[in-house]
């Protein structure tokens, strides 16, 4: 307990030692570090470029899931700035590119018109949260949600996935590990929440599940977070596919031309049903949201 308290303060300690720097160092971009905004409008720009994320080796089971640009260039380091050190404003342009993300990937998949849509963080583990002071991901969601609903959507963030505690939810770091060692590393370490726990108050059946993160790589961690909220389970969203957003996404090696998919571009298994009118409005929200 001591540990994990002692942690949870330096993480804080930091955070704010952070922020403090922030109002008075000059700021550069996190990007190129061209002085000036956190990060610029050349390196925002790559951010509005959505595209479908797709691994080299696809998982089984992998949803569908649009990236609002690749994980190359600048976009890599100011995603890691972000994260791993601490330049907690970056959440507003990352947030937004999530938005776009989330708009995109909603547009491809046909759904009931004027469902909530609800965004799902993955999980970071506790000790990870510890060391960086903050949940970052469901930073991302909260300004992405923001951003959504100026668009006029009707989005709220839902930590309804946990991690398994115990020796059964450990897990290694995963950089270094291969693709296949990465979903043997993260399978069976998420649960969804149970239909009484308070993260699901409030929401409304048949609610859109967006899954988002920060980066895809392998797709191990969409994949087993997509396979824990589809599992057996009295939700109020237990009907409903599962997609997923993401900031960024490595790039493969030969990229295709991404064009905005037509409603009901994506075959995912869930109900049917009034997507066209659904998305219109999410086809002129992420317009907005890629033109900033």
């Amino acid at each position: 307990m001591g540990t994990d308290v002692d942690g949870g303060v330096a993480g804080v300690l930091r955070a704010g030692s952070r922020a403090l720097a922030d109002l008075v160092l000059p700021r550069s971009c996190a990007g190129c570090a061209r002085p000036g905004d956190v990060l610029c409008p050349a390196c925002r720009r790559r951010l509005t470029r959505p595209r479908l994320a797709e691994p080299r080796r696809h998982p089984p089971g992998f949803p569908p899931t649009v990236a609002a640009g690749a994980y190359a260039g600048p976009v890599r380091p100011a995603v890691l700035a972000f994260k791993e050190h601490g330049r907690a404003e970056l959440a507003g342009p990352l947030g937004t590119a999530l938005a776009l993300a989330v708009c995109v990937v909603l547009a491809g998949a046909a759904g009931p018109a004027g469902a909530p849509v609800l965004l799902v963080p993955v999980p970071s583990s506790p000790a990870a949260i510890r060391q960086r002071g903050r949940d970052h991901v469901r930073e991302l969601a909260d300004r992405a949600v923001v951003e959504l609903r100026d668009a006029g959507l009707d989005a709220r963030t839902a930590p309804v996935l946990g991690r398994l505690r115990g020796r059964a939810g450990r897990t290694r770091d995963s950089a270094g590990l291969d693709a296949a060692a990465r979903r043997a590393n993260l399978s069976g370490r998420f649960q969804a929440r149970p239909a009484g726990h308070g993260a699901w108050a409030g929401v409304p059946a048949g609610s859109r599940l967006v899954l988002v993160d920060d980066v895809v790589t392998s797709g191990a961690t969409l994949t087993e977070g997509a396979r824990a909220l589809a599992g057996p389970g009295d939700t109020p969203c237990r009907d409903t596919p599962v997609l997923a957003a993401v900031v960024a996404a490595t790039p493969r090696r030969v990229h295709r031309p991404f064009a905005p998919p037509p409603p009901g571009a994506f075959t995912v298994r869930g109900r049917g049903g009034e997507g066209a009118d659904r998305a219109s409005t999410v086809g002129t929200g992420a317009r907005r949201l890629a033109s900033g």
